[in-house]
């Protein structure tokens, strides 16, 4: 696999060269049988890392055990032959290591060398092209990406796996807070630089705070850290122990209300019987989107509205060891969780002071030496300050995605333009589905996207 010069024409572009773009590359290598030009535009090397497996930070583990985390549907023992094969946990037997939560930039790892032994068998080429994407055009013979370095690039198909954004800030004033006092929770070198003395206030309760907390623990940090947000819950952890043996079908036919009711009598009987709530949530796993999409468009908004924290603490669940962490450091009165919605943020000397209001609208603040933005993923296209996506809905050639999440797209994946007219041509990959499935973040819905998009993508024949 090489950078080359840039190319002016190819067949397949796939935009983005993280898990979504990269496991879309490698089935599209995978499938081609002739020549073909493929070319994977990203502006942030090495490949494979994107948001989510970017952090090198031994601390930061996978929120799935390893023997779950195949990058393909068909292999579902891959990532598990990888580890094996690279020693990653020395002296653990295979059996344990399937069940262990192994530090995530063994995974951006994992898919660069299957990326490059795809290139290796295949006779199609892959080239990558440092830079980003800020405009799409269709025309009769292709589809035109204009770059914001080198030429333009003319593909006659395209898959658009842009992936995540984080959320900015919400608070009045948090622009004017200088670097160094406001950062980002995906900025990993700026938390693990924050010093061991200072006070942490981080917005945001869910998987980007329990990856703040662990590198600072890591780092040695002694100072207070405040946690705020809406609903002051903490992700909760997996467990083991016996599956659920419900028949999770009949959710499908309720509304809302009743889908929570039977789930908490479903896991008030595990209970009963000796299984974690955990396994009840296990057992709809394989039917988070055929649950979106068969609730009502009201229900899908009452959920988004009063439910979609409570889903996520339990449906995106973090390793036991860092749930144990977060819990030890509230013991020690380290960690404290406040309940509001944030307002403002001001930097007042060496502090951020945060303004925020309480379930009863009465106000309170939190003073700390920094601010940590762990709001987590942006859903709304419009705002993910990404040119392209700008572009795409200004354009017409793309529309929001339902409730305004995401870009809407064909059952098949196909984007969907301003007139709901699906063009086959632009695959959509991963989590700028999310409004049409709600289930499009996590690997095992990232390695059926992408499967089945390469096949879409590569020319009769080809």
């Amino acid at each position: 696999m090489t950078v080359p010069d840039p190319m002016q024409t190819c067949d397949i572009a796939i935009i983005g060269g993280g898990a979504a773009g990269v496991l879309t590359a490698i089935g599209v290598l995978r499938g081609a049988r002739g020549e073909l030009r493929v070319v994977l535009v990203e502006p942030q090397l090495p490949l494979g890392r994107g948001v989510a497996y970017a952090t090198r930070r031994p601390e930061h583990l996978l929120n799935v055990p390893a023997g779950k985390m195949s990058g393909f549907p068909d292999q579902p023992d891959d990532f598990l032959d990888y580890l094996v094969a690279h020693d990653a946990l020395p002296g653990t037997g295979r059996d344990a290591l399937a069940q262990a939560f192994v530090a995530r930039h063994h995974y951006a790892a994992y898919l660069r060398q299957r990326l490059q032994e795809a290139v290796d068998a295949s006779p199609a080429r892959l080239d990558v092209r440092a830079a980003r994407v800020h405009a799409l055009e269709r025309h009769a013979d292709g589809l035109l990406l204009q770059l914001d370095a080198g030429p333009p690039l003319r593909a006659a198909a395209v898959a658009l796996c842009s992936g995540n954004a984080l959320r900015p800030l919400p608070a009045r004033g948090a622009g004017a807070v200088p670097p160094g006092k406001r950062i980002e929770a995906w900025d990993y070198d700026a938390v693990q630089d924050v010093a061991a003395s200072a006070d942490v206030a981080i917005v945001g309760s869910g998987l980007s705070m329990a990856d703040c907390v662990a590198s600072l623990a890591a780092s040695g940090h002694r100072g207070q850290v405040h946690v705020l947000s809406r609903h002051a819950l903490l992700p909760l952890p997996h467990a083991s122990g016996a599956a659920a043996d419900y028949d999770p079908g009949p959710l499908l036919a309720m509304g809302l209300r009743q889908r929570v009711r039977a789930l908490r009598r479903h896991a008030a009987d595990a209970a009963r019987r000796g299984i974690p709530w955990q396994s009840v949530m296990e057992r709809i796993r394989p039917l988070g989107q055929a649950l979106w999409q068969s609730l009502s468009f009201d229900d899908q908004r009452r959920f988004l509205r009063h439910v979609v924290r409570y889903w996520d603490v339990h449906r995106h669940r973090i390793a036991v060891p860092v749930h144990a962490q977060l819990l030890e450091l509230r013991r020690q009165g380290r960690l404290h969780l406040h309940r509001g919605r944030l307002e403002t943020a001001i930097a007042e000397g060496a502090c951020v002071r945060l303004g925020a209001l309480d379930p009863r609208r009465q106000p309170f603040q939190i003073d700390a030496h920094c601010v940590v933005n762990a709001t987590g993923v942006e859903m709304r296209a419009q705002a993910m300050r990404n040119p392209l996506l700008q572009q795409l809905l200004g354009s017409g050639i793309a529309r929001p995605g339902p409730h305004g999440i995401g870009l809407d797209s064909a059952d098949d994946g196909s984007l969907l333009d301003a007139d709901g007219v699906a063009e086959p041509r632009i695959q959509v990959v991963g989590s700028l589905r999310i409004g049409r499935l709600w289930e499009s973040l996590a690997i095992p819905e990232l390695r059926g996207q992408a499967a089945q998009a390469a096949v879409r993508l590569l020319p009769p024949q080809a």
